[in-house]
């Protein structure tokens, strides 16, 4: 039985991956990624070496196959996404779930997740929060998704891109104004700014330009009761 390890990469900063990480990469006797171009340079940076090979979402399983086929050999496999942990609105599940189906150990190296870091600093006391990604990029499915989200006392984080985010947030701001949020842009990166108030607040802030609309976004929605 052979091991995948599944490791959390930096969102931006590359000064916030693990020791344990950089350990992992080195040891390991393949790695697989979402994007090769990517993990290179962190690759690159870590001075690492090692033989690569591509695991997006448009051909995870079949990449999955020769992942196993690398673990049926006793070979020690190390798994990144292209920022975050894999397998939160990133590809990995599905080759977790083969991996294990094919009897070899799974396990996970934490690192950094934009989830719980626009979470961390939120400000809010939720005890429980939906995690959702991204929400359709059509309108109609976007709005309908967003009044069952925010009828509810959860907390909410969505992500987003930079070509959407005003429309999600004029989105939420037309559902509740008053609404509490927090949007994270660029988290950890030169350019990182967070903005916090109403979602009304949030959008005036974008239509002023007083948050740009480049790089991408994480956001968090305080439950229907904020006390």
């Amino acid at each position: 039985m052979a091991t995948l390890f599944i490791i959390g990469t930096p969102i931006g900063n590359l000064g916030d991956i693990s020791f344990r990480a950089v350990e992992c990469l080195k040891k390991s006797d393949l790695v697989a990624c979402e994007d090769t171009r990517h993990t290179l340079k962190l690759l690159n940076h870590l001075g690492i070496r090692v033989k690569m090979l591509s695991c997006r979402s448009q051909n995870e399983e079949a990449a999955a196959k020769k992942i196993i086929a690398a673990l049926d050999q006793g070979l020690t496999v190390a798994y990144t996404s292209d920022a975050g942990t894999p397998a939160i609105s990133d590809p990995g599940a599905v080759l977790v779930r083969l991996a294990v189906d094919a009897g070899h150990e799974v396990i996970p190296i934490p690192g950094p997740s934009a989830f719980a870091a626009i979470l961390s600093v939120a400000g809010g006391r939720d005890k429980t929060v939906v995690f959702e990604g991204f929400l359709s990029p059509k309108q109609g499915r976007r709005r309908s998704r967003l009044l069952e989200l925010m009828s509810g006392k959860q907390a909410i984080v969505l992500y987003e891109s930079p070509f959407r985010i005003v429309k999600l947030i004029k989105d939420i701001a037309e559902i509740d104004k008053a609404r509490y949020i927090c949007i994270g842009r660029e988290m950890t990166k030169i350019h990182e700014e967070f903005i916090r108030g109403t979602a009304e607040d949030a959008l005036f802030a974008f239509e002023t330009k007083k948050i740009e609309q480049k790089g991408e976004f994480s956001v968090y929605i305080y439950g229907k009761i904020f006390n």
